[in-house]
C-alpha cells in the first residue's frame, strides 16, 4: 500500500472506503471501517453474555460470581444513566401537542444554514423549551459523570445526536444536518473540557509519541514524499504549502469536531492550491497524500492525536462517513498511519540510508542547499543590519548638524532683528531733527517777512 520507488506514498480509492463495502469512508483508527460499521461492531462485541446455569450434572458455570456481579453493577450503573439523560419511564411525561410541536418545526424550517445565532434563539424560545430541558439535561448530567470512560460518553453523546435527530424526522435529510451541526456545537463546546483527552484513555501518551515521532523526521524533504514541485522554485519564506500549515495547527484551538473538520478540510484546500500552482497537470490522490504528509511533518499540529480521537468519538457520523470533510479526514488519518510506519523503502532508501538519516549521520542533499540558502540569506540580513546602524547614526549626526544649523539661524535673525531696530531708533531720531530744523527755518522766514512789512509801513 504505502510503497513505490517513484512515489513514496500511493494509495487507491477503494481502500479508503469501509472494508464492509457499505460504500462509506473507513478510517485506520476503526480498524478500516466506517463509524456505524465500528460502533455495530464494538456494540456486538461489548453485549453481555448470557448466564450459564448449572446443568444437572453438576458441572460449573462458564464465568465466575465475581463477573457476575460485575456486569450486574455495570448494568445497574448504565441504566441508571440512562435514567438520568431521559427520565423514568413513570409516570409518564405529558406528550407533546401536535399545535406546538408544528409551531417548533415551522421555526426550525426557516433557520437559515450556518446561523448557529438564529439556532440558539429558536431553541430558548418558549415553543422549544421541551427541545432546549432536554439539552441542559443532558448536558449537566454528562458534567456530572464525566468520570465515566471515554468510549461510554462517546456512545451516550452519540445515541443522544440520534435521538435528537428523530425529532425531525419529517425534515429532509440535507436540512436535518444543518441543525445537527448546530447541536454538535452547542453540546461538545460545553463538554469539549471534560471529555477531550480524558484521564480513561492514553491520548496523551500516544500525542507525545506522535510528536517525537515527527520530530525525527525532520530531515524527509519534498522529493522523498514525492511532493511534486521541484526544491529550486521554492524559495526560504515561500513555501507553498505554508497556508496549508497554518490550517492545520489551528485545528487544536476548535472546540466544536465540526470547526476541528473545517479546519482539516481547509488545510486539504490549500494542499489542492498548492499544488494546482507547482505542477501544470491536475493533481491526483497519490499527490494529495504525500503532500498532506509532508504538511503534517513540518507543522507538527500540537495534540494531533488527541484531536482526531475527539473527532472520531464526537462528531456526528455524517460528517466523517461520506462528503468532502470525510475524504480528507480519512487521508489526514491515512497521512499519520503512514508516517507511524515509515521507513527506508517507503522513500525510497536503503535500510541503512533511512538509519543514518535517523541518528543524524546523514543529510539530504537538498536540505543542505536550503540550510546554505538560510546561512547567505542570515548573512545577507547581518549585512543589512550593519548598513542600517551606519545609517542611523548618520542621521542621527545629519540632525545635529540641522539643529546646531537651525540655532544658528536663530541666533542671527536675533541680531539683525536688534541692528534692524536700533537703525530704525536713529532713523526716527534723525527724522526728528530735520523736522525740527525745517521749522525753526519756517519761523525764522516768517519773522523776516513780518519785519520787512513794518519797515515798509513806516517809511511810507
Amino acid at each position: 500500500m504505502w510503497m513505490d520507488k517513484q512515489r513514496g506514498i500511493r494509495v487507491s480509492q477503494e481502500e479508503l472506503l469501509c472494508k464492509n463495502a457499505c460504500g462509506y469512508y473507513g478510517n485506520p483508527a476503526w480498524q478500516g471501517l466506517c463509524s456505524k460499521c465500528w460502533r455495530e461492531r464494538a456494540r456486538a462485541a461489548g453485549t453481555p453474555r448470557e448466564e450459564i446455569r448449572p446443568r444437572c450434572d453438576g458441572t460449573l458455570p462458564t464465568f465466575s460470581k465475581f463477573e457476575e456481579k460485575k456486569n450486574i453493577e455495570k448494568g445497574r450503573r448504565i441504566n441508571t444513566v440512562r435514567r438520568l439523560f431521559w427520565g423514568s419511564p413513570s409516570p409518564p411525561k405529558p406528550q407533546e401537542s401536535s399545535e406546538s410541536r408544528a409551531n417548533v418545526l415551522k421555526a426550525y424550517e426557516n433557520l437559515e444554514p450556518g446561523d448557529f445565532t438564529g439556532f440558539l434563539k429558536i431553541l430558548r424560545s418558549p415553543p422549544s423549551q421541551r427541545l432546549q430541558s432536554r439539552c441542559t439535561a443532558f448536558l449537566n448530567t454528562m458534567e456530572a459523570y464525566h468520570d465515566l470512560p471515554v468510549q461510554k460518553q462517546s456512545d451516550l453523546v452519540q445515541d443522544f445526536y440520534q435521538s435528537f435527530a428523530e425529532y425531525f424526522s419529517s425534515f429532509p435529510e440535507a436540512q436535518v444536518t444543518q441543525i445537527m451541526e448546530h447541536v454538535e456545537k452547542l453540546i461538545m463546546t460545553r463538554l469539549h473540557k471534560w471529555v477531550f483527552c480524558h484521564d480513561s484513555c492514553d491520548d496523551e501518551q500516544k500525542d507525545l509519541a506522535l510528536q517525537r515521532r515527527i520530530r525525527s523526521l525532520n530531515w524527509v524533504t519534498p522529493q522523498m514524499l514525492g511532493v511534486p514541485f521541484p526544491d529550486e522554485k521554492v524559495s526560504v519564506t515561500g513555501d507553498p504549502f505554508l497556508p496549508a500549515i497554518t490550517a492545520i495547527i489551528e485545528m487544536d484551538a476548535k472546540r466544536a469536531p465540526q470547526d476541528k473538520l473545517a479546519c482539516v478540510s481547509k488545510c486539504s484546500q490549500h494542499v489542492f492550491e498548492a499544488l494546482s500552482r507547482s505542477n501544470s497537470e491536475p493533481a491526483n490522490a497519490d499527490d494529495f497524500l504525500s503532500s498532506l504528509v509532508y504538511v503534517v511533518l513540518k507543522a507538527n499540529p500540537p495534540r494531533l492525536h488527541s484531536n482526531m480521537q475527539y473527532v472520531i468519538r464526537f462528531g456526528l457520523p455524517h460528517s466523517l462517513m461520506a462528503g468532502e470533510s470525510g475524504y480528507y479526514f480519512t487521508n489526514l488519518s491515512c497521512a499519520v498511519a503512514f508516517i507511524e510506519k515509515l521507513d527506508g523503502p517507503a522513500l525510497s532508501l536503503s535500510p541503512e540510508e533511512f538509519e543514518g538519516y535517523m541518528l543524524g549521520q546523514r543529510t539530504p542533499c537538498a536540505l543542505n542547499r536550503r540550510q546554505q540558502v538560510i546561512s547567505d540569506t542570515q548573512n545577507l540580513l547581518e549585512d543589512l543590519k550593519g548598513r542600517q546602524e551606519k545609517l542611523d547614526q548618520g542621521m542621527d549626526a545629519l540632525n545635529a548638524q540641522l539643529q546646531k544649523w537651525v540655532q544658528e539661524v536663530h541666533s542671527q535673525l536675533d541680531e539683525t532683528r536688534s541692528q534692524f531696530v536700533l537703525a530704525q531708533k536713529e532713523i526716527t531720531a534723525q527724522k526728528e531733527v530735520l523736522l525740527s530744523t525745517q521749522d525753526n527755518k519756517e519761523e525764522s522766514v516768517l519773522v523776516l517777512e513780518d519785519q520787512d512789512g513794518g519797515l515798509r509801513e513806516t517809511g511810507c
